[in-house]
């Protein structure tokens, strides 16, 4: 309590004769928040939305805000951005910064790394360029019969090779599927293209001890081959895809009945999964409208509830011991010759500028281009497809090299 009366001190009135009256008042509404967090079975949570920089009106966030903190008093929703001349719904915070996307970015990090009161246990963003290796896992609502859905994955890139991304989808997945309450979920893998050696490798796991349990396709051939009825069906808890597919996917089902300017459905893009990543930041896109909003927020609460980045931790653990490395290793492509190893990486500096326009499978060539000469650069994939990520003194020269190469 003294933490909740501690940040109601600022709204005080300085005038003396209220003082003590104005004190009791602090008291008493602390106390109703902390009844009124018991009452709903734990503490808050308090989760940033990105509120600014879409393609709906900023009424939407407050809406999506509203409902989500309505459905669940467990949630305080906090916005990021400027702070809209609109009043808030009862029970929101906010944390105000310029209409700059970096500014509300860094404000929104500050926030998740913080352990104070001010501090955010998740976030849900419009744009936010995660580095090679974490992914989001996106849910939707399948129409046929109304179940959920994860689509693994909707944004990020989990590997720079398909079908080892893809195998690796399958355990954020499931991680994400067992954080969001399905117990013991059930996994197919898209009829894509690596998709049958994503398959077998999971059966080989699944014989050497790791548990997953295979979902069936709706299909009179049965099998956990998944193809575009299934979908529509919801034949498992979990789809298995590369990110470019679920994000076309994601938004098809979420646009539909709109006609695709305004998502109505689902719960966002979904939140982030890596080896060693112990954030969770979910993803919704700018034409994402208040239900959408409303879910994803529910939906990110429910993550960190369920510890998402332990979840994956785990899953990762037990597919190790039947085999995973190993698996991993024969999805590779070719080892490159020795002639055409990376070349040494320059000296870590401070990424902050972003180029655009590369193809996935050229991102990490294009990356090695700039190593070689001297531009210290990393791989990431934004919402919008993938990114590098680069000082800003280095964005001129930066452009140059890989024009010169072919990538943009």
């Amino acid at each position: 309590m003294a933490d909740i009366y501690a940040g109601k001190q600022a709204r005080q009135s300085p005038d003396p004769d209220t003082s003590d009256r104005n004190k009791r008042a602090l008291i008493g509404e602390a106390l109703a928040e902390l009844v009124a967090a018991a009452g709903g079975g734990g503490p808050r949570l308090r989760i940033g939305l990105m509120a600014a920089g879409g393609e709906v009106p900023v009424e939407d966030y407050l809406q999506g805000a509203a409902l989500a903190m309505r459905h669940d008093p467990r949630i305080q929703a906090v916005g990021l951005g400027p702070r809209p001349d609109a009043l808030l719904p009862p029970g929101m915070d906010w944390i105000e910064t310029p209409a700059c996307e970096a500014d509300m970015a860094a404000a929104m990090e500050k926030a998740l790394e913080s352990t104070g009161p001010g501090a955010l246990q998740g976030a849900v963003a419009l744009h936010y360029p995660f580095p090679v290796g974490v992914a989001t896992l996106g849910r939707i609502q399948t129409p046929a019969r109304g179940r959920p859905m994860i689509l693994a994955s909707s944004t990020g890139i989990s590997a720079p090779h398909r079908a080892c991304a893809m195998l690796r989808n399958a355990l954020y997945g499931i991680a994400a599927a067992k954080a969001l309450g399905v117990e013991n979920p059930s996994l197919g893998v898209l009829n894509l293209d690596a998709a049958p050696q994503v398959l077998r490798a999971l059966a080989r796991l699944r014989e050497r001890g790791y548990p997953v349990r295979f979902g069936e396709s709706v299909r009179s051939d049965g099998g956990a081959l998944l193809r575009g009825n299934d979908l529509l069906a919801g034949a498992a808890d979990v789809c298995v895809c590369d990110t470019l597919t679920g994000n076309v996917l994601m938004k098809v089902f979420a646009a539909f009945n709109s006609g695709g300017v305004y998502e109505t459905a689902g719960w966002g893009y979904g939140p982030s999964a890596g080896e060693g990543w112990d954030k969770v930041v979910s993803i919704i896109s700018r034409a994402s409208g208040a239900p959408v909003i409303a879910n994803a927020l529910a939906c990110t609460a429910q993550a960190v509830r369920g510890n998402l980045p332990g979840r994956v931790t785990e899953e990762l653990r037990a597919a190790r011991a039947a085999g995973l490395d190993g698996e991993l290793a024969a999805l590779e492509p070719q080892a490159a010759s020795a002639q055409d190893a990376p070349p040494a990486m320059p000296p870590v500096e401070p990424t902050d500028e972003e180029i655009h326009g590369i193809d996935v499978l050229d991102l990490e060539n294009a990356v090695h281009a700039l190593w070689k000469v001297g531009i210290y650069a990393e791989a990431a994939m934004g919402c919008t497809g993938p990114v590098i990520k680069l000082a800003a003194a280095a964005r001129a020269r930066a452009g140059e090299v890989l024009r010169a190469a072919g990538y943009v």
